[in-house]
């Protein structure tokens, strides 16, 4: 059956504009003035409304076994949180350890998602060593439709890449066109800064981040750089948070390194003073790289505003406080994250547009069309155009809450931004044309998303040789 968006605004990454939006078979089929709609089509009355392209959470962790203990969300509680705060697809970092078989992790992290997620999704293949068998096992998993790596440069012995791992990895990736995501810090200093505070008796939470200050996530970032201009690979920074290591990003980018910056949630609006709370209340903020200096916060607004910061995501891992307090004889022990996949796009539209730090069409790139075009997806999602999928986001501006644990809809027993106001929330979510939330609600099909195969972005050489 159609369906008719009727009378709202539309707001992409470029232009705005009041128009009906009509879908047919999943995809959109016309926009403009008095688009008439068939006979049987279900109408929507967005008027007093925006209606945005669907939004992507391009880092997400769903299914996540880390420091003995496994991430909160299913496929299912992680795909509804999503829809119902406006997300319509996420990519979801696929995490094998340093002692799993690679591919047999891909598989198992495909499984998992596979007919138990209500939006669309696909994956980033974390690489966490490279061995004899790598090389193989990631062209097949390219070959398969994921179109994007992952690596660490922190986690030593777990997830971590040691620099000859990195370099080729991304000499690879290179060849294959893939882009490689990183976590940008540095795996041993970290470890020696962990054991230097753990023997001088600082074992609470307020030393994770002195554990791995800026300078860390700096030198990661700076080095993940350099490493990318040698193999000539295109590269994204994931969660950065704080100005050296966004310097460092910048200054890659001036002389020419093919790198994209993403930032998450909790650093645009939490500082390290979270962390800093007594007992469980500050194991709730221990997240990596950690929450920061206050300072951080206006210059990461800043340089989103600027584009220098190419996207938002949430690095979403939902551990309850059960799981925060096996750290409770000492941080490391603390499993890192905090969960924001169903609060981001509210939390950014209510303390970025409407406290004007940042336009409406770059808060719409940011969160939904750059992400698609940095990994393949565009022009299928991020934007709204005849052709792609009808993935559409029908947004009351007038809406007033606060975000509680008790009504949130991740799998989780507390909320990492419990009291913070929301001026704003999706009326009507659409997956492919199909109405997935209503009014802060559920009401699709729970097994409604798909895996979204992507195909390796070769980019051309000065000699106009594919690579």
């Amino acid at each position: 059956m159609a369906l008719m968006i009727k009378g709202g605004e539309i707001v992409t990454a470029e232009s705005r504009y009041h128009g009906d939006i009509l879908v047919e078979n999943e995809v959109i089929r016309a926009i403009g003035r008095d688009v008439v709609a068939p006979p049987d089509a279900e109408i929507i009355d967005a008027a007093g409304k925006l209606v945005f392209p669907g939004f992507i959470d391009p880092h997400v962790h769903i299914h996540l076994p880390f420091m003995s203990t496994f991430a909160k969300d299913t496929h299912a509680t992680g795909s509804k949180a999503a829809l119902i705060g406006g997300t319509t697809t996420f990519i979801e970092m696929c995490c094998p350890s340093r002692n799993d078989d690679a591919l047999e992790g891909y598989h198992l992290w495909k499984q998992k998602a596979e007919g138990n997620s209500a939006c669309d999704y696909a994956f980033h293949m974390s690489v966490t060593r490279f061995d004899g068998k790598t090389e193989s096992q990631l062209r097949e998993i390219v070959r398969d439709g994921t179109a994007s790596f992952k690596i660490f440069l922190a986690y030593k012995n777990f997830f971590g890449v040691n620099d000859e791992e990195m370099f080729r990895t991304l000499t690879l990736a290179a060849e294959l066109g893939v882009i490689t995501t990183a976590h940008c810090e540095n795996a041993e200093l970290v470890s020696q800064l962990q054991q230097l505070l753990i023997a001088a008796g600082r074992i609470g939470p307020e030393s994770h981040e002195p554990s791995r200050p800026e300078a860390v996530e700096a030198e990661g970032t700076g080095r993940f750089a350099a490493f990318l201009e040698q193999a000539k690979a295109t590269g994204y920074v994931v969660h950065l948070s704080c100005i050296p290591a966004l310097r460092a990003a910048v200054e890659a980018k001036l002389r020419g390194v093919k790198l994209s910056i993403e930032s998450v949630l909790p650093h645009f609006l939490l500082d390290k003073t979270y962390a800093e709370r007594e007992g469980v209340e500050g194991m709730k903020h221990v997240m990596s790289p950690p929450l920061r200096d206050k300072r951080n916060l206006t210059a990461l607004w800043n340089a989103l505003r600027a584009g220098l910061i190419d996207t938002v995501g949430t690095d979403h891992c939902p551990f309850d406080v059960e799981q925060k307090l096996l750290g409770a004889q000492g941080f490391t022990a603390i499993p890192n994250g905090i969960p924001g996949l169903e609060e981001r796009v509210n939390l950014m539209w209510t303390y970025g547009v409407n406290r004007g730090l940042i336009d409406i069409h770059r808060f719409v790139d940011a969160l939904s069309t750059r992400p698609a075009r940095i990994f393949g997806l565009a022009p299928r999602k991020g934007m709204i155009a005849v052709g792609s999928d009808a993935d559409l986001v029908v947004y009351d501006p007038a809406y007033r809450g606060t975000i509680s644990a008790r009504t949130q809809h991740t799998n989780n027993n507390y909320n990492g931004f419990e009291g913070f106001a929301i001026e704003g929330r999706p009326s009507v979510v659409t997956v492919r044309g199909k109405v997935q939330v209503r009014d802060g609600a559920f009401v699709g099909q729970h097994d409604r998303g798909r895996m979204l195969r992507r195909e390796p972005q070769y980019f051309k050489s000065e000699a106009g040789h594919a690579r």
